[in-house]
C-alpha cells in the first residue's frame, strides 16, 4: 500500500467506498496503464473488489473497498502515526 498511487486509490475509496476507474484516474492524475496495474495489485491483496459492467453500451470498471482493505488502510495510517509521532 506504500506506493503513491496505491495509497491514493485507497484514500479515495476510504472516503467514497467505491468509485469508477475514470474518476480515480482523474483524481490521482494517473495513466490508465499504471492505474490498472495498481488496481490489480490491490485486488490481488484483497483490499478492493473490481466490478466490470456496462453503462449505456460502454464498459465501466468500479473499484470498491473491502472490509480487509479498510482494516489494512487503518493499520497503515496507525503505523505512520507511530513512526511520525513516537511516544517518548
Amino acid at each position: 500500500m506504500h506506493a503513491q498511487l496505491r495509497l491514493a486509490i485507497m484514500s479515495l475509496l476510504m472516503r467514497d467506498q467505491e468509485a469508477d476507474f475514470t474518476f480515480i484516474q482523474n483524481q490521482a492524475n494517473a495513466t490508465a496503464g499504471n492505474l490498472s496495474v495498481q488496481v490489480n495489485k490491490l485486488k490481488d491483496a484483497g483490499y478492493i473488489e473490481v466490478i466490470k459492467q456496462f453503462k449505456v453500451y460502454y464498459p465501466q470498471t468500479i473499484c470498491k473497498i473491502t472490509p480487509s482493505g479498510k482494516e489494512a488502510f487503518e493499520n497503515y495510517v496507525r503505523a505512520l502515526q507511530i513512526y511520525l509521532y513516537p511516544i517518548r
